[in-house]
């Protein structure tokens, strides 16, 4: 097969699948679960080819520049950091996202807050656009998958960081999405406050819900690498969802939602949230493909 400069037949580098061994036994040993596809995902990546390509280049041989380059792949797994922040990737929704230690690595669980989005979407009438808001938005990466899926929708995308925001930008421009697509820099509603005659048909979020005495016990790719204000989600997980769940009806249209992905032991704790502020009619709970609470969908109006 014909590959890129740094694969050939010189004799003086050895073979890929050599390689590829050797990579999967160190990071075993450095206690790396799923050591064989992050040995490919990082082979691939530095030889710029696919990761079917290497199963039929197995005898081709890596030169020696290139193996240096995967040796420094590889130290920087061995260190606990994520290969999406490796390789600047991520696979979400089917699509390609840029991702950067500036936003949190989108996970597929959080797929299922686009899929209850879309089902909510769907009951709204279609005589004029949607209006949807994606608060915490990080990589964009469910902000954009929404715009994908709904064509004709209107999104705002926000973070506190804007640091966050360029790269959900980037991400909303490489999926062509950008244009019906706004970046408001600011904490949860108060990137917002400037336009109070905005109302959202759909309001979402994947808060940051992780109770902070328990983020040292998440494993090191997550606790040592993702952004901590991503994560932090106050004492007892809830903060994010008190302040989300008062402010939202203030910016919600008449009959609309609000999609909050939770923790999988949160969805009580949330409902009673939600029914306390007296403001919705109706909380609907949503699992995962695991069978755990991840989704929750509060419907504003009087219960």
């Amino acid at each position: 097969m014909d590959g890129p400069a740094n694969i050939g037949n010189d004799s003086a580098a050895s073979r890929l699948r050599d390689q590829l061994k050797l990579a999967v036994e160190r990071l075993s040993v450095g206690g790396i679960d799923g050591s064989r596809l992050d040995a490919e995902v990082l082979l691939a990546h530095c030889l710029n080819l696919r990761r079917e390509q290497l199963m039929v280049a197995g005898d081709l041989t890596i030169a020696p520049a290139a193996a240096r380059g995967f040796e420094t792949l590889l130290q920087r797994r061995l260190a606990r950091e994520p290969v999406a922040y490796i390789t600047g990737r991520q696979e979400f929704w089917s699509l390609d996202f840029t991702v950067t230690p500036d936003v949190l690595i989108p996970r597929p669980d959080t797929e299922r807050l686009v899929e209850v989005a879309l089902l909510c979407a769907a009951r709204f009438p279609t005589s004029k656009p949607l209006r949807i808001a994606d608060l915490c938005t990080g990589s964009g990466a469910v902000a954009v998958s929404l715009a994908r899926e709904l064509p004709s929708a209107q999104i705002c995308a926000t973070d506190i960081s804007p640091a966050a925001l360029a790269i959900a930008r980037c991400n909303a421009e490489a999926h062509h999405v950008a244009a019906r697509m706004q970046f408001i820099a600011g904490d949860l509603f108060d990137a917002l406050a400037l336009r109070p005659a905005v109302r959202f048909d759909l309001i979402v979020a994947n808060p940051p819900y992780v109770r902070c005495a328990e983020i040292v016990a998440l494993a090191p790719e997550v606790s040592r690498w993702e952004p901590r204000m991503a994560l932090d989600g106050g004492v007892d997980g809830l903060d994010f969802y008190r302040r989300i769940a008062m402010a939202a009806p203030d910016y919600l249209a008449d009959q609309g939602a609000l999609a909050l992905e939770i923790g999988a032991d949160m969805a009580k704790d949330v409902s009673v949230i939600c029914a306390g502020t007296g403001r919705y009619r109706e909380v609907e709970i949503f699992q995962d493909y695991a069978r755990r609470d991840r989704v929750m969908l509060a419907h504003l109006g009087k219960s």
